[in-house]
Protein backbone atom coordinates (compact mmCIF):
# COMPACT_ATOMS: atom_id res chain seq x y z
CA UNK A 1 0.00 0.00 0.00
CA UNK A 2 1.11 3.53 -0.68
CA UNK A 3 1.69 6.53 1.52
CA UNK A 4 -1.07 8.42 -0.33
CA UNK A 5 -3.82 6.50 1.44
CA UNK A 6 -6.25 8.75 3.32
CA UNK A 7 -6.25 8.78 7.11
CA UNK A 8 -9.60 7.02 7.33
CA UNK A 9 -8.10 3.86 5.79
CA UNK A 10 -7.27 2.99 9.39
CA UNK A 11 -8.85 4.57 12.44
CA UNK A 12 -9.17 3.99 16.16
CA UNK A 13 -12.78 3.84 17.31
CA UNK A 14 -14.38 6.40 19.61
CA UNK A 15 -14.72 4.66 22.99
CA UNK A 16 -16.49 6.25 25.94
CA UNK A 17 -14.25 6.65 29.00
CA UNK A 18 -11.27 5.40 27.04
CA UNK A 19 -10.31 7.58 24.06
CA UNK A 20 -9.87 10.81 25.98
CA UNK A 21 -7.27 13.40 25.00
CA UNK A 22 -4.47 11.68 26.95
CA UNK A 23 -5.22 8.37 25.28
CA UNK A 24 -5.14 9.99 21.87
CA UNK A 25 -1.73 11.59 22.43
CA UNK A 26 -0.45 8.19 23.54
CA UNK A 27 -1.91 6.54 20.43
CA UNK A 28 -0.34 9.24 18.28
CA UNK A 29 3.06 8.20 19.66
CA UNK A 30 2.34 4.80 18.08
CA UNK A 31 0.90 5.91 14.72
CA UNK A 32 1.20 9.24 12.94
CA UNK A 33 -1.23 8.49 10.13
CA UNK A 34 -4.28 6.77 11.63
CA UNK A 35 -7.43 8.82 12.12
CA UNK A 36 -8.29 9.22 15.80
CA UNK A 37 -11.71 9.96 17.30
CA UNK A 38 -12.87 11.68 20.44
CA UNK A 39 -15.21 9.95 22.80
CA UNK A 40 -18.83 10.64 21.89
CA UNK A 41 -19.68 14.13 23.15
CA UNK A 42 -23.33 15.10 23.43
CA UNK A 43 -24.51 18.36 21.92
CA UNK A 44 -25.93 19.33 25.31
CA UNK A 45 -22.55 18.98 26.99
CA UNK A 46 -20.96 21.25 24.39
CA UNK A 47 -23.69 23.88 24.17
CA UNK A 48 -24.58 24.06 27.85
CA UNK A 49 -21.46 22.83 29.64
CA UNK A 50 -17.74 23.59 29.81
CA UNK A 51 -17.12 23.97 26.09
CA UNK A 52 -13.35 24.07 26.31
CA UNK A 53 -13.22 20.94 28.47
CA UNK A 54 -15.17 19.00 25.88
CA UNK A 55 -13.55 20.40 22.73
CA UNK A 56 -9.93 21.28 23.54
CA UNK A 57 -7.24 18.93 22.27
CA UNK A 58 -3.53 18.91 21.60
CA UNK A 59 -2.25 19.62 18.12
CA UNK A 60 -0.36 16.34 18.48
CA UNK A 61 -3.64 14.46 18.06
CA UNK A 62 -4.44 15.44 14.46
CA UNK A 63 -5.90 14.04 12.26
CA UNK A 64 -8.78 13.95 14.76
CA UNK A 65 -12.54 13.56 14.35
CA UNK A 66 -15.11 14.89 16.80
CA UNK A 67 -17.94 12.42 17.39
CA UNK A 68 -21.25 14.00 18.34
CA UNK A 69 -24.25 12.50 20.07
CA UNK A 70 -27.57 14.19 19.45
CA UNK A 71 -30.66 14.30 17.27
CA UNK A 72 -31.66 17.96 16.97
CA UNK A 73 -30.46 19.30 13.59
CA UNK A 74 -29.98 22.86 14.85
CA UNK A 75 -27.93 21.80 17.88
CA UNK A 76 -25.86 19.40 15.80
CA UNK A 77 -25.24 22.14 13.23
CA UNK A 78 -24.01 24.53 15.92
CA UNK A 79 -21.64 21.88 17.27
CA UNK A 80 -20.41 21.04 13.77
CA UNK A 81 -19.60 24.71 13.28
CA UNK A 82 -17.66 24.71 16.55
CA UNK A 83 -15.75 21.62 15.42
CA UNK A 84 -14.49 23.58 12.46
CA UNK A 85 -13.55 26.55 14.63
CA UNK A 86 -11.68 24.29 17.06
CA UNK A 87 -9.59 22.72 14.28
CA UNK A 88 -10.95 19.18 14.06
CA UNK A 89 -10.41 17.15 10.89
CA UNK A 90 -14.01 15.92 10.59
CA UNK A 91 -17.24 15.65 12.53
CA UNK A 92 -19.02 12.32 13.00
CA UNK A 93 -22.62 11.65 14.02
CA UNK A 94 -23.13 8.68 16.34
CA UNK A 95 -26.00 6.46 15.19
CA UNK A 96 -24.75 3.30 16.85
CA UNK A 97 -24.46 3.67 20.63
CA UNK A 98 -27.17 1.60 22.39
CA UNK A 99 -26.78 2.80 25.99
CA UNK A 100 -29.70 3.79 28.20
CA UNK A 101 -28.38 7.34 28.15
CA UNK A 102 -28.76 7.72 24.39
CA UNK A 103 -32.11 5.93 24.40
CA UNK A 104 -33.45 8.40 26.94
CA UNK A 105 -32.28 11.20 24.66
CA UNK A 106 -33.49 9.47 21.46
CA UNK A 107 -30.11 9.60 19.75
CA UNK A 108 -27.29 7.13 19.10
CA UNK A 109 -28.56 3.82 17.73
CA UNK A 110 -32.15 5.03 18.14
CA UNK A 111 -31.60 7.21 15.08
CA UNK A 112 -31.47 4.13 12.84
CA UNK A 113 -35.26 4.03 13.15
CA UNK A 114 -35.57 7.53 11.66
CA UNK A 115 -33.32 7.84 8.61
CA UNK A 116 -35.09 10.97 7.36
CA UNK A 117 -34.29 12.76 10.64
CA UNK A 118 -30.65 11.69 10.34
CA UNK A 119 -30.60 13.09 6.80
CA UNK A 120 -31.97 16.41 8.05
CA UNK A 121 -29.34 16.51 10.78
CA UNK A 122 -26.53 15.70 8.37
CA UNK A 123 -27.61 18.37 5.91
CA UNK A 124 -27.80 20.96 8.69
CA UNK A 125 -24.31 19.99 9.85
CA UNK A 126 -22.93 20.15 6.31
CA UNK A 127 -24.36 23.63 5.85
CA UNK A 128 -22.68 24.77 9.08
CA UNK A 129 -19.13 23.51 8.53
CA UNK A 130 -16.47 23.00 5.91
CA UNK A 131 -15.47 19.71 7.56
CA UNK A 132 -16.46 16.28 6.24
CA UNK A 133 -19.62 15.09 8.01
CA UNK A 134 -19.65 11.32 8.49
CA UNK A 135 -21.91 8.82 10.23
CA UNK A 136 -21.17 5.75 12.36
CA UNK A 137 -23.98 3.23 12.73
CA UNK A 138 -24.93 -0.42 13.23
CA UNK A 139 -26.33 -2.91 10.72
CA UNK A 140 -29.71 -2.60 12.42
CA UNK A 141 -31.60 -2.28 15.68
CA UNK A 142 -34.17 -4.53 17.35
CA UNK A 143 -36.60 -5.70 14.67
CA UNK A 144 -35.32 -3.17 12.14
CA UNK A 145 -32.62 -5.59 11.08
CA UNK A 146 -33.27 -6.45 7.47
CA UNK A 147 -30.96 -5.76 4.53
CA UNK A 148 -33.77 -3.65 3.10
CA UNK A 149 -33.91 -1.36 6.13
CA UNK A 150 -30.12 -0.99 6.20
CA UNK A 151 -30.12 -0.21 2.49
CA UNK A 152 -32.79 2.44 2.95
CA UNK A 153 -30.94 3.98 5.89
CA UNK A 154 -27.64 4.19 4.01
CA UNK A 155 -29.34 5.30 0.79
CA UNK A 156 -30.97 8.17 2.67
CA UNK A 157 -27.57 9.20 4.04
CA UNK A 158 -26.03 9.06 0.58
CA UNK A 159 -28.85 11.17 -0.87
CA UNK A 160 -28.22 13.70 1.90
CA UNK A 161 -24.61 14.07 0.78
CA UNK A 162 -22.79 11.78 3.20
CA UNK A 163 -19.67 10.46 1.49
CA UNK A 164 -18.35 8.15 4.20
CA UNK A 165 -19.95 5.81 6.72
CA UNK A 166 -18.49 3.58 9.40
CA UNK A 167 -20.52 0.45 10.03
CA UNK A 168 -20.25 -1.56 13.23
CA UNK A 169 -21.03 -4.96 11.75
CA UNK A 170 -23.53 -5.95 14.45
CA UNK A 171 -27.12 -5.08 15.13
CA UNK A 172 -27.97 -3.45 18.46
CA UNK A 173 -30.68 -4.52 20.87
CA UNK A 174 -32.03 -1.40 22.54
CA UNK A 175 -33.68 -3.43 25.27
CA UNK A 176 -32.42 -6.53 27.02
CA UNK A 177 -28.69 -6.08 26.41
CA UNK A 178 -26.17 -3.81 28.11
CA UNK A 179 -23.77 -1.72 26.00
CA UNK A 180 -21.03 -4.27 26.77
CA UNK A 181 -23.28 -7.16 25.70
CA UNK A 182 -24.19 -5.24 22.54
CA UNK A 183 -20.50 -5.27 21.63
CA UNK A 184 -20.26 -9.04 22.03
CA UNK A 185 -23.56 -10.95 21.79
CA UNK A 186 -25.10 -9.89 18.46
CA UNK A 187 -23.16 -11.84 15.83
CA UNK A 188 -20.78 -10.09 13.49
CA UNK A 189 -21.97 -9.87 9.89
CA UNK A 190 -19.20 -8.57 7.65
CA UNK A 191 -21.13 -9.87 4.65
CA UNK A 192 -23.89 -7.34 5.32
CA UNK A 193 -21.36 -4.51 5.25
CA UNK A 194 -19.65 -5.86 2.16
CA UNK A 195 -23.00 -5.98 0.39
CA UNK A 196 -23.49 -2.31 1.26
CA UNK A 197 -20.21 -1.44 -0.44
CA UNK A 198 -21.32 -3.34 -3.54
CA UNK A 199 -24.68 -1.55 -3.52
CA UNK A 200 -23.15 1.90 -2.96
CA UNK A 201 -19.79 1.76 -4.77
CA UNK A 202 -19.38 5.53 -4.66
CA UNK A 203 -19.69 5.64 -0.88
CA UNK A 204 -16.64 5.16 1.33
CA UNK A 205 -17.49 2.28 3.66
CA UNK A 206 -15.43 1.72 6.80
CA UNK A 207 -15.70 -1.61 8.62
CA UNK A 208 -15.81 -1.72 12.42
CA UNK A 209 -16.39 -4.55 14.87
CA UNK A 210 -14.46 -7.58 16.04
CA UNK A 211 -11.16 -6.92 14.29
CA UNK A 212 -8.32 -8.14 16.51
CA UNK A 213 -5.12 -7.42 14.62
CA UNK A 214 -3.61 -5.84 11.53
CA UNK A 215 -3.66 -9.08 9.55
CA UNK A 216 -7.45 -9.24 9.89
CA UNK A 217 -7.70 -5.54 9.08
CA UNK A 218 -5.63 -5.93 5.91
CA UNK A 219 -7.79 -8.83 4.79
CA UNK A 220 -10.93 -6.67 5.01
CA UNK A 221 -9.20 -3.81 3.18
CA UNK A 222 -9.36 -5.98 0.08
CA UNK A 223 -12.95 -4.71 -0.27
CA UNK A 224 -13.56 -2.06 2.42
CA UNK A 225 -12.36 1.52 2.04
CA UNK A 226 -11.11 1.51 5.61
CA UNK A 227 -11.11 -0.34 8.90
CA UNK A 228 -11.69 0.85 12.43
CA UNK A 229 -10.29 -0.97 15.47
CA UNK A 230 -11.64 -0.37 18.96
CA UNK A 231 -11.04 -2.59 21.98
CA UNK A 232 -8.08 -4.42 20.45
CA UNK A 233 -6.30 -1.13 19.79
CA UNK A 234 -6.91 0.00 23.37
CA UNK A 235 -6.15 -3.23 25.18
CA UNK A 236 -3.13 -4.12 23.03
CA UNK A 237 -1.98 -0.70 21.86
CA UNK A 238 1.38 -1.83 20.53
CA UNK A 239 -0.40 -3.27 17.50
CA UNK A 240 -0.81 0.38 16.42
CA UNK A 241 2.97 0.69 16.12
CA UNK A 242 2.92 -1.21 12.83
CA UNK A 243 -0.01 0.69 11.29
CA UNK A 244 2.06 3.31 9.49
CA UNK A 245 4.31 0.68 7.94
CA UNK A 246 1.81 -2.08 7.22
CA UNK A 247 -1.29 -0.06 6.29
CA UNK A 248 0.06 3.25 4.99
CA UNK A 249 3.45 2.10 3.73
CA UNK A 250 5.05 5.06 5.45
CA UNK A 251 7.47 5.15 8.34
CA UNK A 252 9.20 2.64 10.55
CA UNK A 253 7.94 0.79 13.62
CA UNK A 254 8.83 2.45 16.94
CA UNK A 255 9.93 0.31 19.85
CA UNK A 256 7.97 0.47 23.10
CA UNK A 257 10.83 2.45 24.63
CA UNK A 258 10.59 4.97 21.79
CA UNK A 259 6.82 5.21 22.17
CA UNK A 260 7.11 6.10 25.85
CA UNK A 261 10.01 8.46 25.16
CA UNK A 262 7.75 10.30 22.70
CA UNK A 263 4.86 10.34 25.16
CA UNK A 264 6.96 11.39 28.15
CA UNK A 265 7.19 15.17 27.43
CA UNK A 266 3.41 15.36 27.17
CA UNK A 267 3.07 13.56 30.51
CA UNK A 268 5.51 16.00 32.09
CA UNK A 269 3.65 18.98 30.64
CA UNK A 270 0.29 17.72 31.90
CA UNK A 271 1.71 16.97 35.34
CA UNK A 272 2.88 20.57 35.45
CA UNK A 273 -0.71 21.63 34.79
CA UNK A 274 -1.94 19.60 37.73
CA UNK A 275 -3.23 16.54 35.88
CA UNK A 276 -2.94 13.37 38.03
CA UNK A 277 -0.45 10.78 36.80
CA UNK A 278 -2.95 7.92 36.79
CA UNK A 279 -5.14 9.72 34.24
CA UNK A 280 -2.16 9.99 31.92
CA UNK A 281 -0.70 6.50 32.27
CA UNK A 282 -3.84 4.35 32.57
CA UNK A 283 -3.99 4.17 28.79
CA UNK A 284 -0.51 2.59 28.63
CA UNK A 285 -1.32 -0.43 30.82
CA UNK A 286 -1.63 -2.77 27.83
CA UNK A 287 1.56 -1.63 26.10
CA UNK A 288 3.47 -4.73 27.20
CA UNK A 289 0.59 -7.20 26.91
CA UNK A 290 1.92 -10.73 26.48
CA UNK A 291 5.54 -9.71 27.10
CA UNK A 292 7.93 -10.28 29.98
CA UNK A 293 7.67 -7.47 32.48
CA UNK A 294 4.04 -6.71 31.68
CA UNK A 295 2.80 -7.70 35.13
CA UNK A 296 5.42 -5.58 36.87
CA UNK A 297 4.63 -2.56 34.67
CA UNK A 298 0.88 -2.79 35.28
CA UNK A 299 1.27 -3.37 39.01
CA UNK A 300 3.51 -0.35 39.56
CA UNK A 301 1.33 1.98 37.50
CA UNK A 302 -1.88 0.68 39.07
CA UNK A 303 -0.61 0.89 42.65
CA UNK A 304 1.51 4.03 42.59
CA UNK A 305 0.21 6.40 39.91
CA UNK A 306 -2.74 7.33 42.15
CA UNK A 307 -0.49 8.60 44.95
CA UNK A 308 -0.72 12.36 45.58
CA UNK A 309 2.21 14.02 43.88
CA UNK A 310 3.14 10.95 41.84
CA UNK A 311 5.45 11.88 38.98
CA UNK A 312 7.57 10.39 36.23
CA UNK A 313 9.58 8.41 38.77
CA UNK A 314 6.62 6.02 38.83
CA UNK A 315 6.98 5.42 35.10
CA UNK A 316 10.71 4.86 35.52
CA UNK A 317 10.08 2.34 38.30
CA UNK A 318 7.50 0.54 36.17
CA UNK A 319 9.94 0.32 33.27
CA UNK A 320 12.73 -0.97 35.50
CA UNK A 321 11.06 -4.38 35.55
CA UNK A 322 10.78 -4.67 31.78
CA UNK A 323 13.74 -6.36 30.01
CA UNK A 324 15.66 -4.25 27.52
CA UNK A 325 14.99 -6.75 24.76
CA UNK A 326 11.26 -6.17 25.25
CA UNK A 327 11.61 -2.41 25.47
CA UNK A 328 13.68 -2.25 22.28
CA UNK A 329 11.90 -4.90 20.19
CA UNK A 330 9.99 -3.79 17.10
CA UNK A 331 6.81 -5.36 15.76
Amino acid sequence: MTASLPAYTFSVAPMLDWTDRHCRVFHRALTRHALLYTEMVTVGAILHGDRARHLDFSALERPLALQLGGSDPAALAECASLAGEWGYSEVNLNCGCPSDRVQNGAFGACLMATPDRVAQAVQAMQAATHLPVTVKHRTGIDDLDTPEHLSRFVGTLADAGVQRITVHARKAWLSGLSPKENREIPPLDYGRVRALKAEFPGLSVILNGGLQNLAQAQQQLEWADGVMLGRAAYQMPYLLAAVDRDIFGAGSVPSRREVLTTFRPYVAEQLGRGEPLHRLLRHTLGLFAGERGARHYKRVISEQAHRPGAGLEVLDLALSGVPDEVLDARA
